[in-house]
């Protein structure tokens, strides 16, 4: 059963969301399509009042969404420079949140984050999306199954020609959706972290971006990210020690999840690559972000821990701050544990 079935046969907790602009107007949608959406809020007046107009709900500004008891949830897709505060905010009055990606734009802003949620005892989710696709979930558990044998590599590429932020880096914007999933593949730290990038349109912001990443058993994992390429692609392979997973997102649903059960054998006293055709693995189709709207709303109602709580998102920002500190040095950076002080 989906997560969003789940909140539909249940009690369905009241939610505001602040940020109406290019992601949050889809996070509205949800929550409103999911019977949730209770008020709207957005820093420009205008377009606040068309979402109002349009499901039928109050535009209210975020202190009266804050200081009102109506709300048990807020989410959050402001932009990331006012996350802490803006989540801080509703945190401290009570509010259950949800906060899109990066929680925060530094691991000691996360960690105060985390801190005041847990002792208010409230909510704090954060919008690592693909952790709700469905495709992705099956390969998570193609790979804790086995079917893969030992993953060796990860190769994770998320390139278009699209929107280009002026404060937070390709890194921060782009490399985190695949980090989030490399790092629930391995369940751990990367031991190395080693960045190449390049700032081409303001010398101050990597547009092009390149992580390396080690792991203690050895794996490694690269990630490549740009928004000043001429075409769009996300894709995502797994080597594994017994066969291959490939995720691509930009083809069709049923072709989204191959498995190749290639292997590598000695012929002649050398190795020799075997290919096998592609074995696609079908999956229910349903929206990443319906489900990520439903599973916070059945967090809220069940008083559960979400999939993407502070610890996952904490990890994702322990191994960010390590890359962005690892392009300044020039050199390899190991990441601090994000628990640490």
């Amino acid at each position: 059963m989906s997560s969003a079935a789940s909140v539909i046969t249940g009690r369905t907790p009241t939610v505001a969301a602040v940020g109406c602009g290019y992601w949050g107007k889809n996070i509205v949608r949800n929550f409103a399509e999911l019977g949730a959406l209770r008020a709207v809020s957005d820093a420009d007046p205008d377009i606040a009042a068309k979402f109002s107009r349009q499901y039928n709900v109050p535009a209210l500004s975020l202190p009266e969404i804050i200081n009102d008891d109506a709300f048990e949830g807020v989410a959050f897709a402001s932009p990331a420079r006012l996350h802490v505060e803006h989540a801080g905010a509703a945190l401290k009055a009570g509010k259950h949140v949800l906060v899109e990606k990066p929680m925060a734009l530094s691991l000691p802003e996360g960690r105060a984050l985390a801190r005041l949620a847990d002792q208010r005892g409230r909510i704090l989710m954060v919008g690592h999306l693909l952790h709700y696709h469905p495709i992705v979930l099956k390969l998570l558990e193609t790979i804790h199954s086995g079917r893969l044998g030992e993953v060796k590599h990860i190769h994770a590429t998320r390139l278009n020609l699209g929107k280009v932020r002026m404060r937070e880096d390709v890194i921060w914007s782009f490399a985190l959706h695949d980090l989030s999933v490399i790092l629930a593949i391995f369940d751990e730290l990367p031991t190395r972290v080693s960045v190449e990038a390049d700032a081409i349109i303001n010398p101050r912001i990597s547009d092009i971006a390149t992580i390396h990443l080690k792991f203690p058993q050895g794996a490694t994992a690269r990630i490549n990210v740009s928004w000043l390429n001429p075409y769009k692609e996300q894709r995502m392979s797994v080597i594994g020690s017994k066969a291959h997973a490939v995720f691509d997102d930009l083809t069709k649903w049923e072709n989204k999840l191959a498995i190749f059960d290639h292997r590598i054998e000695e012929r002649n006293g050398r190795p020799e690559a075997v290919k096998a055709v592609p074995i696609h693995v079908q999956v229910e189709e349903r929206e990443p972000l319906r489900e990520e709207c439903a599973h916070f709303l059945h967090s809220i109602a069940a008083g559960t821990v979400p999939r993407t709580d502070t610890r996952e998102a904490l990890r994702v920002l322990a191994v960010l701050e390590a890359a962005s500190q690892s392009l300044k040095k020039g050199e390899p950076v190991t990441p601090v544990a994000a628990s640490d002080a």
